[in-house]
């Protein structure tokens, strides 16, 4: 693969908009630093980490951490051929034009459509994270009950998600310099956090890195044995590691983002991987008993508590809290460029008002407080739903890598028809963009399906037990994907096209080239 090194802000900067036949609207604020930032937010070591050790620790032991590596493996691929798109095609809305234009507008617009209504289910799945760290640093934040309550743990979360939706929604509105600030700063300090946290785990671990082979006999009763329990153990870290395409979608507000972007996605993906690693590994290493069922219902956050007293604990819970804050505001980010670049193609009911940018803000405001309220009416359909957490979580990542499917795939097959060209000069995977694209496009079915599977383990682990909530991600999936392409295909596809506000502008003909005048 190749590289060529960045270079100052020129207006080749828009050129790749020209070629999508759109005009420059939105403001080029960001620098390198801002798009890293968006695409490790967006992965959030410690938010993914913390909201789901529970659940893989539960369903394989301490021998899930191996899903840690496979799955940074698998999404790797799709990482890189992500970054060769983002060197080509460094556009707001990035799934769905990459999407359109390695495939077809109908498959630009299901990964689209996919991408967005994934992106809504995962503000609400991050906002949740909050009830797994607030009440732990403190009690007053229980609000709803004393937690041992039915639906204690279900309501107080919702609330406090509320909370946090409504912070993403308001920062959003106000335009993108003051979302970069918020979130560089975050993502800062959950750098700085996290490397504390591996070293201060590192001087009191307790036992050997072999801890990764014990099972705590999570494989008994499972058809497959333990490796029924490790494919089920892995969504942990495959809900995880998604969300670096983030740093491309915020293309068109970046300087030079065609060697941005590709750089910003490699380096969000790996250093996630390295760092998130170490702090799943030396956390097993370190807390003071494997043994018991904290491990498995308050997962890291008993860990950091357990190792760290209650003092420097409840100081790296605050950390976390940080992480989560940030990590909503890029996913809300990220799903407004979304749908503002659908929009601009008429590819959305009220299209014309959605990719409004607004002259003050720079920003388009409407999306952001429509996303805004779908993600908390999400919430409140959970209200009462004791398996939010997985249930939510599970049905956005199911989406979230369908829509990465729909496009590793059609570039798969333009690659197979000579048709696929990387940008010149630019990134580019070279002889191993055919391999790479390959493993990228089994990755992305065989965790689709894994994902997918209606295992009671996953989507209804405790009673209330109801096939459909078994079902549930089947159900909801195939009914988002086959209803929203019949809406497409029968209403939205004979409207679809750029909107006149948002075309390029032709450029006059040269006097020896325009037509002329018939005469008699």
């Amino acid at each position: 693969m190749t590289t060529a090194p960045p270079g100052p802000r020129t207006a080749g900067d828009d050129a790749e908009l020209a070629e999508f036949g759109y005009r420059p609207e939105l403001k080029r604020t960001l620098g390198n630093f801002h798009t890293f930032a968006a695409g490790i937010s967006y992965i959030s070591i410690l938010t993914g980490t913390f909201q789901l050790f529970y659940f893989g620790y539960a369903s394989g032991g301490p021998a899930y951490w191996w899903s840690w590596p496979l799955v940074f493996g698998g999404q790797f691929m799709v990482a890189l051929c992500f970054a060769e798109l983002a060197a080509r095609y460094p556009v707001a809305g990035s799934i769905y034009n990459w999407a359109k234009k390695v495939g077809n507008p109908h498959v630009g617009w299901l990964a689209g459509w996919m991408m967005l209504l994934a992106s809504v289910v995962s503000i609400a799945a991050v906002a949740l994270a909050y009830q797994l760290t607030l009440p732990q640093i403190s009690s007053l934040f229980q609000f709803v009950g004393d937690g041992t309550g039915k639906y204690d743990v279900a309501t107080n979360a919702v609330l406090l998600a509320a909370v946090l939706i409504l912070f993403t929604t308001v920062v959003n509105a106000f335009g993108v310099k003051l979302m970069a600030r918020i979130n560089t700063a975050g993502v800062f300090l959950e750098l700085i956090a996290t490397v504390v946290l591996i070293v201060l785990f590192a001087v009191n671990v307790v036992r050997g890195p072999e801890v990764v082979t014990h099972t705590e006999g999570t494989g008994a009763g499972q058809p497959y044995g333990y490796l029924g329990a490790f494919l089920v153990a892995s969504l942990a870290s495959a809900y995880v590691m998604y969300g670096f395409d983030t740093a491309a979608s915020l293309g068109e507000e970046s300087l030079d983002p065609s060697r941005n972007a590709p750089r910003a996605i490699i380096r969000a993906i790996v250093a996630s991987f390295v760092l998130g690693g170490l702090v799943l590994l030396l956390a097993l290493m370190s807390v003071s008993s494997l043994r018991g069922d904290k491990l498995s219902t308050d997962g890291l956050q008993y860990i950091v508590l357990d190792v760290l007293g209650p003092t420097a604990g409840k100081a790296m819970l605050w950390c976390v809290l940080i992480a989560v804050t940030v990590c909503a505001l890029a996913v809300h980010t990220a799903a407004i460029r979304l749908a503002f670049a659908m929009a601009r193609d008429n590819n959305l009911p009220g299209s014309a008002r959605l990719a409004k940018v607004s002259p003050r803000f720079g920003t388009p405001v409407l999306p952001t407080v429509i996303i805004g309220v779908l993600a908390l009416a999400i919430l409140l359909v959970n209200i009462r739903q004791p398996q939010i957490f997985t249930v939510v979580t599970s049905i956005g990542i199911v989406m979230i890598y369908i829509a990465y499917l729909l496009v590793t795939a059609p570039m798969l097959v333009a690659r197979l028809r000579g048709r696929w060209q990387p940008a010149e000069g630019k990134f580019s995977l070279g002889r191993w963009g055919l391999p790479v694209n390959i493993v990228a496009v089994l990755w992305g079915g065989f965790m689709t399906a894994n994902l997918i599977w209606p295992r009671a383990a996953v989507y209804n682990a405790a009673a209330p037990y109801h096939w459909y909530l078994r079902w549930g991600a089947v159900l909801f999936v195939g009914a988002i994907a086959l209803g929203g392409f019949a809406y497409y295909w029968f209403v939205q596809r004979h409207r679809t096209g750029v909107l006149a506000d948002h075309a390029a502008v032709a450029t006059t003909p040269p006097e020896s080239a325009a037509p002329k005048e018939a005469t008699l």
